[in-house]
Formats: structure tokens, C-alpha cells, sequence
């Protein structure tokens, strides 16, 4: 039994144990231990009640009758608060059983326990509520999730990531087998969330939970343990044991959005967790096992990070088993109107408004814009558009782009001056490309196509502060 199945099932499980028999509670308590729970124990209805709060245990193991009254008062209690509970009662008191079971107890055990049979049971009732937390999480994942997963467009590019994301859910049918690493790349709002949804949705996974790590989003002092967990007393803090996001996916995807932005100290860690399949929360000793398989997202050059030490290299090769490119919006010229036409109809559904057509006008901006912000900032635009628009089709005016491309326009060419020298116009370029990106160097010499040691020495050639 130590070394079986209900070893492994249990480990972890966060145990309340509310009896009064010192001797009895000890043993218990040692049983559980050894076996790899987590376990506390209050000898009063009053210390169950406190210890509960703090605690939050997975599962109560509730004496009938206590020094300071009688455990089915307790019972209410946990129920309503949706703990499951197995009652322990003395010889003699069935009545005491039979309405703790109707009061919503999952399991009874008649006194004496035999410590394996209480094994068995809590193994039990530890399954009956994980399967029961999934489907849970499986309605509320489908429900909130439907809408918006799919990769509108039929251009070259966009069939290309369809093929892409079939042939990784083929990488990954088979049951045991733990699906590679996938990384994708691509700019702001081309929709990397909706390809990782979509790799999940794809797999035998699916029904699993899929949990979205925003790492640029995180706070810094909480990063650690919003991620890896960590145990009552790890901080000042922290006043219970709470797992973290990556046991959080269990045997489903964890999604990490904007990997770049992940400090180097944790990059450490993560690898740690992707090399030995294992998670220690923080201020714990005990790793725990990771099953998620994992997806990583951004919209940064990870390869010249690493160059620059900003990025490990035994991370980036670890992530970039299998990669996927978003292409920009710009390079989907064919799925320009489909998108629109999309976005347009979703927020005339959402708001219960007449459909509405685009004018010729309006179809040209469309195709000549560049869109920096990609389809996030087409949905964007198609949805303001529509909201505002107060005729019957919607109009060059209505889409309010004119003045943006025009500014992108003149940001991304040098002005068509006479006596213009090249000093002034590689000036002028250095200028344009660093406002485009707010200061980003990198991202300023990628978009020239030059180094960022190129570019770092023009700035300082004609005295320009990012």
C-alpha cells in the first residue's frame, strides 16, 4: 500500500483531521503522513472551525462527538462550503451516520478505524472530487471560451498555421505520451492565445483544463509564487498553502503568453520543471509531479535575447522543439475583408444592432492600412466603428484610420526633401523607428534590419537617446 497506487493518488491531499482521542489522532495523522498527505488535526469543534479558515483542506475526517459538541454542527459548516467530509462514529451511533449522510457527508466509518480501510476511503473520496472539479472546470472552460477560438482567413499564410496545428495534435494523440514543447512566435495581436487554445482544443487533451500565464502581466514580487505555489509561512504573506498555476493545468496546457518577459532567475526554475516533469512550491521541500504539457508565446527575437544574455540559451533550446509563426496581418491581404466582415457581424449580434455593409471607400482603408496593432487592433477598430456608425453602411469616416496611416506613413519613410543629406535622413529613419516601437533599441534595429550593436553605435554617431 506505501509504495502502491494510493501513494501516489494521495500525495499532496490537504487532510483536516477533527478528533478528540489523542492516541487515535496521532496514529492517524502519522498513517496519512507517510503516505503523503498533508495533514492537521483539532481536538474541538472551535480549533476545527479556525483551522478549516486557514487550512482549506481537500477533505475533513469529522468525529461524531467532541468535548465541545456534537460533529454534525460542524458538518453544516463544511458542506456549505463545499469540503467533503467523511464522518468517523462510535459503535451504537448509526442515527448519528445515516443523518450526517443525508446532511451531506460523502463517507462514514464505524470506530474502531482500520487505518488501511481509511486509506482506501479517503483515496476514494480524493478522486471523486478531483473528477468532480474537472468537469466543473471543463463547463465553466466551454462555456466562457467558445466564442472567438477559431483562425479566421483562408490566405496561403493562415492554411500554412492550419496545417501546422493538425500536425501537432497528431504529435501529441497518443495517450502516453507527454506532447512536445511548442513555441510560438509573432507580433502583438496576431493571435498566438487563440493558436495555443487551438493546439489544446486539438489534442487528446482537450477536455483538460488550459490555464493562461500572462508572465508580462504578473507582478514581480508575486511571479514566483503565483507560478511554482508555495507553502503556509514561505512569506510574510502567505497564510496558507496554495498551489501555483503550473499545478493548477494538472494533465491539461499551461499557456505561458509573453515568455520573453519572464525574469532570469525563474527561467531557471521553469526549465527545471520542464527537464525533471517535477514543481516545488516555494518554502517546500517536496517536489510535486508535472503532467501539463506546455506552450509558450511571444512576440520578442528569443534568439537575440539569449545573444544579449537576457534570455537563457538551455531555456530557449528547451521551448524550441517546435515552433509556429503568426504572420502579421499586413502579409494577409486576402483575409483583410473576411476579418472585418467577422468582427463586424460578432458585434451586431452582441448588441442586437442591423446589419450593416462596407462602402467601397471603406474597403480601400481596410486594404491599405498597415495595422500595427494586427487583427486585436482590427477588431478593435471594426467594433468601435460599428457602435458609433449612425448610418446604414460603414464608411472610411466611421473607421477613423486616416490619420494613423498617415502618421505611420511619415514614421516609416524619410520626407522627400531636396537638399536632404544621408546623415539627416539615416537620422531621421534611427528617430522614426524608435518612436514606432517607444524606445525599444532591439526592436527599432530589427525593424531597419540592422544589429543592435549597428544601431547603438548610429545613435551615439549622431547623439540620439533612446
Amino acid at each position: 500500500m506505501e509504495n502502491g497506487s494510493s501513494t501516489t493518488t494521495l500525495r499532496s491531499t490537504q487532510v483536516l483531521l477533527v478528533e478528540d482521542e489523542t492516541l487515535f489522532a496521532r496514529a492517524v495523522v502519522k498513517r496519512l503522513q507517510k503516505a503523503g498527505c498533508v495533514c492537521e488535526h483539532a481536538a474541538t469543534i472551535a480549533d476545527g472551525r479556525a483551522l478549516a479558515r486557514q487550512f482549506i483542506p481537500d477533505i475533513v475526517l469529522l468525529d461524531m462527538r467532541l468535548p465541545d459538541g456534537n460533529g454534525l454542527d460542524l458538518l453544516n459548516e463544511f458542506v456549505a462550503r463545499n469540503m467533503p467530509v467523511i464522518v468517523m462514529t462510535a459503535y451504537g451511533e448509526v442515527n448519528d451516520a445515516v443523518n450526517a449522510m443525508k446532511m451531506g457527508a460523502i463517507d462514514y466509518l464505524k470506530k474502531p478505524v482500520d487505518l488501511e480501510e481509511l486509506l482506501l476511503v479517503i483515496e476514494k473520496a480524493a478522486n471523486s472530487t478531483k473528477l468532480k472539479h474537472h468537469v466543473d472546470f471543463a463547463k465553466q472552460r466551454n462555456a466562457h471560451a467558445a466564442e472567438g477560438v477559431e483562425l479566421i482567413g483562408d490566405s496561403p499564410a493562415m492554411r500554412s498555421v492550419r496545417m501546422q496545428i493538425e500536425r501537432i495534435a497528431q504529435l501529441g494523440a497518443m495517450a502516453d505520451a507527454t506532447p512536445p514543447t511548442v513555441l510560438i512566435n509573432g507580433e502583438t495581436g496576431t493571435g498566438k492565445d487563440v493558436a495555443a487554445r487551438l493546439l489544446h482544443l486539438s489534442c487528446s487533451r482537450s477536455d483538460k483544463p488550459f490555464v493562461h500565464v500572462d508572465c508580462a502581466s504578473l507582478p514581480g514580487e508575486l511571479i514566483e509564487s503565483e507560478l511554482f505555489g508555495h507553502e503556509k509561512g514561505a512569506f510574510t504573506s502567505a497564510q496558507g498553502s496554495r498551489a501555483g498555476l503550473i499545478e493548477a493545468a494538472e494533465d491539461g496546457t499551461l499557456f505561458l503568453d509573453e515568455i520573453g518577459e519572464l525574469p532570469l532567475p525563474l527561467q531557471a526554475k521553469l526549465l527545471n520543471v520542464l527537464e525533471r516533469r517535477v514543481v516545488r512550491r516555494v518554502g517546500s521541500t517536496r517536489e510535486r509531479p508535472v503532467a501539463a504539457r506546455f506552450i509558450a508565446a511571444t512576440n520578442r527575437d528569443l534568439h537575440q535575447m539569449v545573444q544579449e544574455g537576457r534570455f537563457r540559451s538551455d531555456l530557449y533550446y528547451r521551448l524550441n522543439v517546435l515552433t509556429m509563426m503568426m504572420p502579421p496581418l499586413r502579409e494577409r491581404a486576402d483575409d483583410m475583408l473576411i476579418l472585418a466582415q467577422h468582427f463586424t457581424a460578432q458585434t451586431e449580434r452582441r448588441y442586437g444592432l442591423p446589419r450593416r455593409i462596407f462602402t467601397a471607400d471603406a474597403i480601400e482603408m481596410l486594404k491599405h492600412y498597415r495595422w500595427p496593432g494586427n487583427v486585436r487592433e482590427l477588431r478593435h477598430q471594426i467594433s468601435r466603428a460599428v457602435l458609433l456608425c449612425r448610418g446604414d453602411a460603414l464608411t472610411a469616416e466611421d473607421l477613423a484610420l486616416v490619420n494613423t496611416a498617415s502618421h505611420h506613413a511619415e514614421a516609416s519613410a524619410p520626407a522627400a526633401v531636396a537638399d536632404v543629406t544621408l546623415d539627416a535622413a539615416e537620422r531621421m529613419l534611427i528617430e522614426g523607428a524608435l518612436r514606432q516601437v517607444n524606445g525599444n533599441v532591439s526592436e527599432a534595429a530589427r525593424k531597419l534590419g540592422i544589429t543592435r550593436m549597428a544601431m547603438r553605435y548610429r545613435m551615439e554617431k549622431h547623439g540620439i537617446s533612446s
